[in-house]
């Protein structure tokens, strides 16, 4: 049997990967299976282990494309601007989590089991991209905001990538959640990603 060239088994990789992004938008992590997946490419579930030893590591992929989506997003921030006020800094950064829904709800998931499940490759694989966002932020703050110390960036590193674990579950509530809050008396103003993640950004800028 002729061997798979690295870009086929690219390929093959990202079908799986597209087939787990596709089941989860309907779909919990519990509810999706590896048999669940294969229904939906052009894989058995035994060929998807050629590719992935377990769920956790097509998550984990799934994951780190996410954060490389947003990179981009951020890039783009940092190189199609000269100035920005912190105002004007905090919208887009804002805007740009606003269209990662997905990788805020992958935010909110269990992200211990997920790592401990992955093979240690795939999981340094993840780390780069996360650690990219990290740098990626660290340099907007450098450019666009100039009288924030060392000690100020990184303050704002550490505050605000913990920040995004819970913007998933304060922005996007079920009915059934809904309705046990207002059972439970709590009268909870919902907001959006945007103003969720603009209203965070201009406290930390100190705007």
């Amino acid at each position: 049997m002729k061997k798979a060239t690295p870009e086929q088994i690219a390929l093959k990789r990202e079908e799986i990967i597209d087939a787990c992004e596709q089941l989860y938008q309907t779909m919990s992590f519990r509810e999706i299976t590896l048999k669940e997946i294969g229904t939906i490419t052009s894989f058995s579930r035994p060929t998807i282990y050629n590719y992935f030893e377990t769920k956790e590591e097509i998550f984990l992929a799934l994951f780190t494309r996410e954060y490389d989506r947003w990179n981009v997003q951020l890039d783009a921030i940092l190189n199609e601007h000269e100035h920005l006020n912190k105002e004007q800094l905090a919208d887009l950064i804002a805007k740009s989590l606003a269209e990662r829904a997905q990788l805020l709800k992958l935010l909110a998931m269990n992200n211990y089991d997920m790592e401990a499940n992955s093979r240690q490759e795939l999981l340094t694989v993840f780390k780069q991209s996360y650690g990219g966002s990290m740098q990626r932020v660290k340099m907007l703050l450098e450019k666009f905001c100039p009288d924030m110390t060392d000690i100020d960036v990184q303050n704002f590193i550490y505050t605000f990538f913990p920040f995004m674990f819970g913007i998933y579950p304060y922005t996007s509530v079920t009915e059934k959640q809904s309705t046990a809050m207002n059972e439970a008396g709590i009268n909870y103003v919902y907001h959006t990603v945007y103003e969720l993640t603009f209203g965070c950004l201009i406290r930390l800028l100190g705007k």
